[in-house]
């Protein structure tokens, strides 16, 4: 959704303060969602709600109340007098309903919906003398609307509090040093930034300080602060925690991450699952069946009953009117898949829509990409294999080394830093596609690379480095062989759990890597996972994903990072990409995007997936189940007026109350 788009759904609510004059009738109450839940988050406690909502309830409930006392102690002024009292406690609470009721068939020419339901049954109450019923039922009505209105509100904050940590300004460092501020919006690629303690990073870049500590919150869920070094990449929305720093912007406000996921939170709403698309398609033929029911109810009995009394059966028709309400689907249950995707977001967990809540319950088969994904796709060294002297193996590998950016080379680096004399005396610097660094220090020649560098000069070696599993750079001075230098990709510190935790569940568990085969069967039965392929190019991932495809009762979820993984990403059934360092092809193409980076989140969307889609079930059930049984009373002359509202209200408030459960669910 462009923010655009955003703006104008938002305002839809306008001034109004009722519910009902947002959300139109029961079918756009449920398309129109977004809407609906920005106006209750304005409701956030009845502390916030204004008194202008607040107050005709409050006359209205005082006049009900005491015309009941009145009418009990048997007080009459004239005979007029009760018709009069509950009259204008019923306007109070019932104009906007009914207004509500005209302008659904004005404007949309919709006649059946859930304010003509109120409307119908209150005037036909009032109209046959049941005054405090019909009052009631549309203050009790009112009041349902206002709690719901609360809950939804607590609902929609967690997801609404993202808008806050965009920025709106920041300061500007220009060629002369002096510091400007600007918007966020007018920052370019390559321009210097100042970020005071406390600041918010405006836009994605690198860090041109030594040393920095962020609080990530708003991108990751995780409130545990991350340490970032010079020239490593930050991101949008990330805290500054202690000291000025500077950076360097790397991309325009539009294209950073944080942007990103606003965009993908607000699309989120308008992304209906198939359940709620269901309840939306029910609510265009329910109501006027229930109408029409309501008509049969009045009129059929005459033909059957010795002594109908049109009075009493209408009495019960309006009865079952009132009870058919379905407030509690409409709002229940897009608000279970929104309390959904807002738990979710709070574990660094980001859903396009609830369509992929749905997809993920019947998620089977796991197909997860190894560098990136299950491994950190950070290169370190992880045993040195000496053969002369360390130190002079050390310090000559890195020497040669700082000529070459390739992430093995900055391994290397990282673990053992060389003396610029060093580096100095190295003449003659030559890479060998495929294999390594040749150069001469002193007149002597020094070989960097892997084992066919050294066979290739003829060099004699140890050949138990050729049994290692992983990436080994060889180092000879002079013809003589100093020894190696073991580097390895680390594996994540949750992805064996992820592995485990998945497989319990009854997910087969695949990896699949374009890394060397041996490398991956090592990280593969080190994490335990059913299969695992190495030297696959991208479409040779596409070509299994296709395969696995062919076994219909297969639902295939892919986890990947890089570009490569696009293509696989989007044939899958559900795709989730690691969203921290992941690709922006990947982040793009995913339906779903793990901020932390952490496999185990793979298993944890599962488990909100699976929670919300039981929540929202239970609504159905609880609704269908109080309703079909007091219409059924109602018919049969068991069940009042008062019976019917308070169990109609009482629903939807219980069913909203359920939804909103999942926001404050600890385990799933």
């Amino acid at each position: 959704m462009s923010k655009d788009t955003h703006n104008k759904t938002t305002s839809c609510c306008g001034d109004n303060s009722s519910h009902a004059t947002c959300c139109g009738n029961a079918e756009n109450k449920s398309a129109n969602f977004s809407c609906c839940s920005h106006d209750h988050a304005q409701h956030d406690s009845l502390s916030s709600i204004p008194w202008k909502t607040m107050l005709p309830m409050l006359v209205s409930a005082v006049l009900l109340v005491g015309g009941l006392i009145l009418r009990s102690v048997g007080f009459e002024l004239h005979t007029l007098f009760y018709p009069i009292l509950f009259g204008v406690s019923y306007l109070l609470v019932g104009v906007p309903v009914i207004k509500e009721a005209v302008q659904a068939v004005v404007r949309e020419n919709d006649f059946f919906n859930e304010f003509s339901l109120m409307s119908i049954a209150t005037i036909g109450a009032f109209a046959i003398g049941e005054y405090p019923e019909a009052v009631a039922v549309m203050l009790l009505y009112n009041i349902g609307e206002l709690f719901q209105s609360i809950a939804v509100g607590r609902a929609t904050k967690n997801i609404e509090s993202l808008l806050d940590v965009r920025v709106e300004e920041t300061r500007l460092i220009d060629d002369k040093g002096a510091i400007t501020t600007v918007t966020s919006e007018e920052v370019q690629v390559g321009d210097r930034l100042q970020i005071r303690v406390g600041d918010k990073l405006p836009v994605d870049g690198v860090l041109l300080s030594e040393k920095a500590s962020f609080n990530t919150v708003a991108l990751t869920g995780e409130s545990v602060p991350q340490t970032t070094y010079l020239r490593e990449p930050v991101l949008a929305g990330m805290i500054n925690l202690d000291g000025v720093i500077e950076m360097e912007a790397t991309k325009v406000y539009s294209d950073s991450a944080l942007s990103k996921i606003l965009t993908m939170v607000q699309d989120a709403t308008e992304r209906k699952a198939k359940t709620e698309l269901l309840i939306r398609k029910f609510a265009r033929w329910y109501t006027p069946i229930v109408f029409g029911l309501a008509v049969l109810v009045t009129f059929l009995p005459a033909l059957f009953v010795a002594d109908y009394q049109f009075q009493d059966w209408l009495y019960r028709a309006l009865v079952f009117l009132v009870i058919s309400c379905p407030c509690a689907l409409v709002i229940s249950i897009p608000l279970g898949y929104f309390g959904g995707i807002g738990a979710a977001s709070r574990q660094g967990i980001l859903f396009k829509g609830a369509n992929y809540l749905d997809l993920m319950t019947s998620v089977n088969t796991v197909v997860v990409d190894k560098t990136g994904t299950m491994t950190e796709g950070v290169f370190e060294v992880q045993d040195i294999l000496v053969a002369g002297d360390k130190e002079e193996l050390l310090s000559l590998t890195a020497a040669v080394e700082t000529f070459s950016s390739h992430p093995i080379a900055k391994a290397i680096l990282k673990y053992h830093k060389p003396s610029d004399a060093l580096v100095a005396q190295l003449s003659d610097i030559e890479e060998v596609a495929g294999q390594g660094l040749i150069c001469k220090l002193n007149a002597e020649q020094v070989l960097v690379g892997n084992y066919k560098l050294l066979d290739s000069f003829g060099i004699v070696y140890d050949k138990a480095v050729l049994d290692i599993v992983g990436t080994t750079i060889l180092t000879s001075r002079n013809g003589k062989y100093l020894g190696a230098i073991y580097i390895a990709d680390r594996i994540k510190s949750d992805a064996k759990e992820a592995v485990h935790l998945l497989q319990k569940d009854g997910s087969e568990v695949i990896m699949l890597s374009g890394d060397n085969d041996k490398i991956t069967q090592k990280v593969g039965q080190t994490l335990g996972v059913n299969k695992a392929i190495g030297g696959l190019l991208p479409e040779d991932k596409l070509s299994y994903i296709e395969k696995l495809k062919e076994d219909k009762s297969r639902v295939i979820c892919f986890v990947g990072d890089g570009i490569n993984d696009a293509p696989s990403l989007a044939l899958s059934d559900v795709a989730v990409a690691m969203g921290a360092m992941g690709s922006d092809a990947a982040i793009e193409v995913a339906d779903v995007v793990i901020q932390t980076d952490q496999p185990s989140k793979i298993h944890q969307s599962i488990k909100i997936a699976k929670a919300t889609r039981k929540i929202v079930f239970q609504n159905i059930a609880l609704a269908f189940g109080v309703k079909l049984l007091v219409m059924i009373l109602g018919v049969l002359d068991i069940a009042t007026m008062w019976e019917a509202v308070i169990a109609d209200v009482g629903v939807t408030i219980l069913a909203v109350l359920n939804a909103v459960r999942i926001l404050y669910m600890k385990k799933f």
